[in-house]
């Protein structure tokens, strides 16, 4: 692991130097692969900055728990790409190319040996995650309705062409024939219908373009493709209060486990936070307030910022509520939002007394730079923030 993490460091203070060079020798030496990627340049750059990312995730979580399970889910979304052992051996190569590269006089035998036989297992659990799910790589979906809030947000209703099975809180992939070969993903915004429809919730980005398409450009009678649901954000159902946290489109998933609880209600108080970075960014409000005079168990606050003021105060105004509220250590804390959010909102919730083990959000490839470390190149290469209460993917987090 050490071994692993020292290289690693070394490759990130070149990091854009390192990904162009992966892609390069990848296309190169297997041009077939080339047409499985984006073939617009802007949609390239993001797929580099994804791929770096989600590496640096891999790398930062090598003891984690939670790392054996995203690889799966990770190997289980591929095989929308059609993607098969050979696509796995060619990656690999590349990958040891670039590092070897990139590493200059740090890469020596007992390097390369630690990274093939980390990049070994990795491809296998990958791997076994495919193998081990039967259902469709990718499921055709009719848009039957398309709500837009404004100019950036939209609800789409989807009719999957075959039963989707899913549950509250989780994600899929996206793609649409707007933006050919790019999936993005976000989060079923329902639990399980008779019907089979299911929502997503998306937030349009500057420059994102699978975004803008599905908030201004699709309309009903269109079709997307959608990927295998996916995710850790579900409910334990444990005899416990609960509380969820949802800023911006992350509210989508947290909107698919208050139906669930609706349906079957729990016996403790729920405790439910809405953020957003303005008022008018709070589109489902008629619901939440329809579902707060009805529930007797259920308690709302929304968090704004004042009129007027930067959208940021709602990050105190979140820290003030949340510090008001007590007996954090009995609650099972459900949140979504984007990564930053999630991150800062989990860091206070331990410190007023939460246990971690009752702290549930999906875990994610970081966009920014990388915590408690000096902030070099490569952080910068993969800095590109979206606005703070911005959530690009219309999930917890993702990017567009």
């Amino acid at each position: 692991m050490r071994i692993l993490k020292s290289s690693f460091a070394v490759v990130e203070r070149r990091a854009e130097h390192a990904v162009k060079y992966f892609y390069s020798h990848l296309f190169w030496h297997n041009p077939g692969i080339r047409e499985l990627f984006p073939p617009a340049p802007q949609d390239m750059e993001r797929q580099r900055d994804r791929l770096f990312a989600a590496l640096t995730h891999v790398i930062s979580r090598l003891e984690d728990e939670t790392l054996v399970p995203y690889l799966r889910d990770l190997g289980r979304d591929h095989r929308k790409f059609l993607v098969g052992p050979e696509h796995y051996a060619a990656v690999g190569a590349s990958l040891l190319a670039a590092l070897a590269e990139t590493s200059g006089e740090a890469w020596s035998p007992a390097t390369e040996k630690a990274w093939a036989e980390a990049y070994q297992v990795i491809a296998d659990v990958m791997t076994a995650g495919a193998a081990a799910d039967d259902s469709p790589p990718w499921w055709d979906a009719e848009i039957v309705r398309h709500l837009q809030y404004g100019e950036d947000i939209a609800v789409l209703t989807l009719r999957p062409h075959a039963p989707l099975p899913h549950l509250p809180g989780q994600y899929v992939s996206v793609s649409s024939a707007h933006v050919p070969t790019t999936w993005r993903t976000y989060s079923l915004g329902n639990a399980p219908r008779a019907d089979g429809t299911v929502d997503l919730h998306v937030s349009r980005i500057e420059g994102g373009r699978l975004s803008t398409a599905l908030v201004r450009e699709v309309r009903p009678g269109e079709r997307l493709r959608l990927g295998s649901p996916g995710g850790a954000l579900t409910l334990h159902r444990a005899d416990r209060p609960i509380t969820l946290i949802a800023a911006g489109t992350g509210w989508a998933p947290v909107r698919a486990m208050l139906e669930d609880l609706v349906e079957r209600p729990p016996d403790h108080d729920v405790r439910l936070f809405a953020v957003a970075r303005d008022s008018a960014h709070l589109y489902d409000r008629p619901l939440i307030d329809a579902y707060a005079a009805a529930l007797s168990w259920l308690a709302v606050t929304y968090i704004t910022p004042a009129p007027g003021r930067h959208r940021n105060q709602a990050t105190d105004r979140l820290a003030t509520a949340l510090s008001n509220r007590g007996l954090w250590r009995e609650q099972d804390v459900y949140l979504s939002g984007p990564p930053q959010f999630v991150d800062e909102t989990v860091q206070l919730l331990e410190g007023l007394g939460a246990r971690p083990d009752r702290l549930f959000h999906d875990v994610v490839p970081p966009v920014g730079a990388a915590p408690n470390r000096p902030t070099g190149f490569g952080e910068w290469f993969l800095d590109r923030p979206a606005p703070h209460w911005h959530n690009p993917s219309g999930r917890s987090p993702r990017e567009d």
